[in-house]
């Protein structure tokens, strides 16, 4: 342990690296923590000589399509907020349209004042946002933004509220809110998975449950994947969520074969086999 935070210590960046290692790509993000690690550092030491040292907002959008990693991000940056100092308790609160809108008026303003009061200390991360402006101006999903808004003032450094959703949603939502994309200064796109980072977390996941793919059903699903980029409607596709949800299937598939064997070894155990992988 000592070792640990000796080379934290020598190299500030070293774990931020491995807190987000298993991460597949998303350079930009590991950047942007690392800018705000360095950030409060130097305010730090600015404070200590009597210069002015400045608190970072760290209101952040995330614009994504489905399984693109936004939620696992939002939930890792709670914990490596609260290691750096940042966050008081570290704690993640996920909302969605239903936890903040309510029924009758007044209702909602509750509803949302509640929540950011759970989130105090820690991350409130509100999905698929823009949801809350479905409904044009008489609807309460307009009382949840103004209220958000207002608890984004008063208290912009005691929590960090993250509004994530589908990048042609998000946008149309800020459009529809003027002055709202400003409050945000941290904004990440979370790209769509190659081919490549797709089989890569495939590879990821099935080794983290002790698991491997054979060669033929490795090349099924890089096949398969491939067939998925070339369709151009891509909105049902759900990345790293299609993945992960094809492993769990094959796991099964997997467990069902090796059960109706008489003998089996310890590879038979772990290797996935072409017709485990079921592709729809």
């Amino acid at each position: 342990m000592e070792h640990h935070e000796q080379s934290d210590r020598i190299d500030p960046f070293n774990r931020i690296d491995k807190d987000f290692s298993s991460f597949i790509g998303m350079n930009r993000l590991k950047e942007t923590v690392k800018e705000i690690y360095a950030n409060i550092e130097i305010s730090q030491m600015r404070e200590r000589v009597g210069l002015k040292a400045q608190k970072q907002v760290l209101h952040m959008l995330f614009k994504g399509n489905p399984g693109t990693g936004k939620t696992t991000v939002a939930r890792k940056l709670a914990a490596a907020f609260y290691d750096m100092g940042v966050l008081e308790k570290g704690h993640f609160i996920e909302a969605e349209r239903a936890d903040l809108v309510g029924e009758y008026i007044g209702h909602t303003a509750q509803k949302t004042r509640d929540l950011v009061e759970k989130a105090m200390g820690g991350i409130l991360f509100v999905d698929e946002a823009y949801s809350l402006a479905r409904g044009g101006e008489k609807d309460f999903g307009k009382e949840a933004i103004d209220t958000l808004v207002k608890h984004m003032e008063d208290n912009q450094n005691d929590f960090i509220l993250i509004l994530a959703g589908y990048p042609e949603e998000m946008e149309h939502f800020l459009s529809l809110n003027p002055g709202l994309e400003s409050r945000f200064p941290i904004v990440l796109d979370f790209e769509d998975y190659s081919v490549e980072e797709l089989l890569l977390i495939a590879k990821q996941m099935t080794a983290e449950r002790e698991y491997q793919l054979s060669k033929e059903a490795e090349w099924k699903l890089r096949d398969y994947l491939f067939k998925q980029k070339r369709n151009q409607d891509r909105k049902g596709f759900s990345n790293a969520r299609f993945v992960r949800n094809t492993i769990e299937k094959a796991i099964r598939k997997h467990a069902v074969r090796i059960v109706q064997k008489r003998h089996y070894s310890t590879e038979d155990l772990m290797l996935i086999t072409k017709n485990d992988l079921i592709l729809e």
